[in-house]
């Protein structure tokens, strides 16, 4: 069984940065796409960003373009989010996501196949 284990949350002011890692391990399959996702607290669970297994597919939420970048380093098969210009909404747990079957309509939950247990981020004013 794939697992994920997210790390790099925590507390940090309104407008400075976190990069959350997220690393993969396990048999060994094909991983066509990572996504990053964020659940608030009394909120439903909402999509972050997504990347391909090339990179060359990148796509965000409206809310974080702009200040986050997701990235990978498949040699080390883990993926990456660059958060900038953090903002009180952006406090959440956020967690990572993979799947072995989709590279299109990564902002949909139901397209992944392993999940990370989640870091908390907590941005304070």
């Amino acid at each position: 069984q794939v697992q994920l284990v997210e790390s790099g949350g925590g507390l940090v002011q309104a407008g400075g940065s976190l990069r959350l890692s997220c690393v993969a391990s396990g048999p060994p399959e094909s991983t066509y796409a990572w996504g990053w996702f964020r659940r608030a607290p009394g909120k439903e669970r909402e999509f972050v960003a997504a990347i391909t297994w090339s990179g060359t597919g990148t796509n965000y939420a409206d809310s974080v373009k702009g200040r986050f970048t997701i990235s990978r380093d498949n040699s080390k098969n883990t993926v990456y989010l660059q958060m900038n210009s953090l903002k009180l909404e952006d406090t959440a747990v956020y967690s990572c996501a993979s799947t072995r079957t989709y590279t299109r309509g990564l902002y949909d939950s139901t397209r992944y196949d392993h999940w990370g247990q989640g870091t908390q981020v907590t941005v304070s004013s």
